[in-house]
């Protein structure tokens, strides 16, 4: 459905198969069934062995091993080992922080379901955002969110 802004309710309701009472539980049910869940994909997170090896591609982290190798060079190795140490432990720090927090975040997108007022059947309700459809009718008020239908 291109330029919705555009059209006369009328035409929108047509294109959406419901009316201004909105959808029935049975179509809504039917419509889900067809257009899936309205929900964003998760995205495939970063393998930890991913992760870690992010960790020493840093600028910083190159630098300081390109360091720890001119210092190896010019036969200073106490320096190169000291720098490859903290090259080290900055890398493993930073792989454990970023580990946990997206070990988080997952957890909190998982937790955290939206619910949305809905027209159905001429009556008004909360539905799990998750349940919303296209064709459903979202009652907004002031200080709601905006979600967008799959579809």
């Amino acid at each position: 459905m291109n330029n919705w802004h555009t059209k006369t309710s009328e035409q929108v309701f047509s294109e959406l198969r419901t009316s201004a009472t909105g959808l029935t539980d049975t179509n809504a049910e039917a419509i889900l069934r067809e257009v899936g869940p309205n929900k964003l994909e998760e995205k495939k997170g970063k393998s930890p062995f991913k992760m870690l090896l992010q960790q020493f591609t840093e600028t910083m982290v190159v630098i300081l091993i390109v360091a720890a190798l001119l210092s190896l060079f010019l036969g200073k190795t106490t320096e190169a080992v000291a720098i490859l140490a903290i090259v080290l432990l900055f890398g493993l720090l930073g792989f454990f922080q970023e580990y946990r927090a997206d070990r988080a975040m997952a957890a909190l997108n998982r937790m955290v379901v939206p619910k949305v007022r809905v027209r159905r059947g001429g009556k008004v309700r909360e539905v799990s955002a998750t349940d919303l459809v296209p064709g459903d009718i979202v009652e907004l008020e002031a200080g709601n969110v905006y979600l967008q239908t799959s579809g």
